[in-house]
């Protein structure tokens, strides 16, 4: 088998275009058999393996440098730079991640969970070569999709507007190529990259601009032409305009076009766009068929094709589906509530929202910038947006947040989804700050709920809130298990709740962490140390008449939250002791630590930064020791 003998890209330089097929197909066997034991993104990386192998193929890794967007289809340059027996544990805790990971490897260039950034990177490993005076090759790979992105916009501008030698590869995998139309572009891209008619084509220009009177017209009139003609019939007429040099659309699967593009596409002194249209999922007839369900999966039986997660029957609602079908509710009594989503529709749960309001339902694409700024004109105008939205990708918007919705004051309600720890996604996904990015901005409501059932309550909340932006945030997956309440209700604004009556410590804790505290709660009765549990639901305001109680109380506090240490609930507590000028209190926090936390099962997550029953029950008996030995 020709993948055993694959420990390198240039095991591969020598084979035939029909031993490259071979090899294809062989990483799609490894990839389907892998993937079904530990999951991970199965249809992106099948659309794109005679890509990457042509890639690996023409050019030097780690020299040349490829530059993955988003970094979740790198699984077959990972199989080609030595990595495939590590795919047993493919984003499992320590194991191999599923992203681009420097320190994996030499061939890991640029790591990215984000997408719409490989445009920006590539265009400055150019200039960066260009001013060492270096001769590699830069290769920018870019979804369709993540083209929606405005850093790509962004990028595309300078990289035409530099005219540097690079090249983008726009992997597109909606677009469908009939056969006359690919045929002509595959023609016209030909002559293009031709490096005969490129300087033909500017020597033909010169002469003209030569003749007195009447060339600099006739050059002119040339050009107009030549413009024409190509927006009559070059799909690739914003690209060109942009500066780029279009080649394409390309079959991604056949190997010998890809050769052929990305030889011409070498040739070109200047930048260069190779369009390649690819199958997501292709060689897998179920991932092929539904290339959205099988994009993330987890582990999955060959002989049914049915991914094990979603075969499990789910009693549990997801927080997600809470809190859409809560929105769905509400926006039936109320029609200024408007849905907003960058991308993420079905991630979110606001595709059931779209079925019952599709004209309420927006969704602007890998646009978390847009989106928010978006969100504070319809909310100037009256009505209620929601943006549901990743705690990561919220990150994106920050100038937004501050210069157009919390500045302003406007009615924008931020549902933001995979707060805390996320598991096997890792670091470039972790919903570990939305707590400190948002609470130094003036006039934002923010809450935690702690269970499914308070979500709802919380949607109701927000909607009903109408002071300025208001936010909420809640966890990856189920929820555990709570009773729903028939009817929802809305939170007096900054209050918390005792959940556990105790003495001595107090625990304030936040979103799932509650739970967590309420276990070790239980755990410590059995040693007559009765810990006092607060959820603490409210981030911003704080309960400060409650902070106040506990002071004159004297009691040891523990804050606890699956968010930044810093800057978090923890952060904010500490600050309003110090600005009521209460110094007694003996605080401990527990949180996310500073440093990125890698991949993994959120509990093996939890264990390291130690979010624990344990470490809870650790902390709690030492601050009752140290009160003791005050007493003594």
């Amino acid at each position: 088998m020709q993948l055993d003998q694959i420990n390198h890209p240039n095991d591969i330089k020598n084979f035939s275009i029909e031993e490259l097929e071979e090899l294809a197909q062989q990483i799609r066997e490894f990839l389907i058999q892998k993937l079904s034991v530990t999951g991970g993104h199965l249809a992106p990386n099948l659309g794109v393996v005679e890509l990457t192998l042509v890639l690996h193929y023409l050019f030097e890794s780690p020299k040349d440098k490829l530059i993955f967007d988003v970094g979740h289809q790198s699984y077959v340059h990972k199989i080609l730079t030595g990595r495939k027996d590590e795919f047993d544990t493919l984003r499992q805790y320590k194991g191999l991640c599923g992203y681009i990971k420097r320190s994996e490897s030499e061939h890991d260039v640029w790591e990215a969970g984000h997408s719409s950034t490989s445009l920006s990177a590539a265009m400055g490993m150019t200039l960066a070569r260009d001013l060492k005076g270096e001769k590699n090759n830069v290769i920018a790979l870019i979804g369709d999709g993540a083209m929606t992105g405005g850093m790509a916009l962004e990028a595309l501008n300078h990289i035409g507007h530099e005219k540097k030698k690079m090249i983008v590869v726009l992997n597109d995998n909606e677009m469908s190529i009939a056969p006359n139309v690919g045929a002509i572009h595959n023609y016209l891209s030909k002559i293009r990259a031709d490096k005969h008619y490129l300087k033909a084509k500017e020597e033909a220009q010169q002469l003209l601009k030569k003749i007195p009177k009447v060339g600099g017209t006739l050059a002119k009139s040339v050009e107009r032409l030549k413009d024409s003609m190509k927006y009559l019939i070059v799909s690739g007429v914003l690209f060109e305009e942009l500066g780029f040099n279009y080649i394409g659309p390309i079959d991604g699967h056949n190997i010998e076009l890809l050769l052929q593009a990305f030889k011409q596409a070498d040739k070109i002194d200047g930048p260069v766009l190779v369009h390649v249209v690819t199958v997501k999922g292709k060689g897998y007839s179920p991932a092929e068929i539904d290339s959205h369900k099988w994009h993330g999966v987890g582990p999955y039986k060959l002989e049914s094709d049915q991914d094990e997660k979603q075969k499990k029957a789910k009693t549990i609602p997801s927080y997600s589906n809470v809190f859409s079908n809560a929105l769905i509710d509400l926006a039936k009594q109320n029609e200024r509530i408007v849905g907003v989503t960058a991308a993420m529709p079905s991630g979110t749960a606001l595709n059931k929202f779209a079925h019952h309001f599709p004209d309420r339902m927006i969704d602007v694409g890998i646009a978390e910038q847009h989106a928010t700024t978006m969100c504070a004109g319809l909310a100037d105008l009256g009505m209620k947006p929601v943006f549901a939205v990743y705690s990561t990708f919220l990150q994106r918007a920050y100038d937004q947040l501050v210069h157009d919705v919390c500045r302003q004051n406007l009615n924008v309600v931020f549902a933001i989804d995979r707060a805390g720890l996320v598991g096997d996604d890792g670091e470039t996904h972790q919903g570990a700050y939305d707590l400190a990015y948002l609470n130094h901005i003036p006039n934002i409501v923010i809450m935690v709920p702690k269970d499914e059932n308070e979500l709802q309550h919380m949607v109701k909340t927000a909607v009903d809130y109408n002071e300025g932006p208001i936010a909420f945030r809640y966890p990856r997956g189920a929820g555990i298990g709570v009773e729903m309440d028939r009817e929802k209700k809305a939170l007096p604004i900054g209050s918390w709740e005792v959940v556990r009556d105790g003495n001595q410590v107090s625990v304030l804790a936040v979103g799932p962490m509650v739970k967590l505290a309420e276990e070790a709660a239980d755990e410590l009765a059995k040693e007559n140390i009765q810990l006092e549990v607060i959820n603490a639901r409210f981030v911003k305001p704080l309960d400060h008449s409650m902070l106040q109680c506990l002071a004159n109380e004297r009691k040891a506090l523990i804050t606890l939250e699956e968010g930044s240490i810093k800057g978090g609930l923890g952060s904010a507590i500490l600050e309003f002791y110090a600005e009521e000028e209460i110094y007694h209190m003996r605080i401990k926090q527990m949180g996310y630590p500073d440093y990125f936390v890698e991949h993994g099962s959120v509990k093996f997550q939890r264990k390291e930064i130690g979010l624990t029953v344990d470490k809870i029950i650790e902390n709690v008996k030492h601050l009752c020791n140290q009160k003791s030995e005050v007493n003594t």
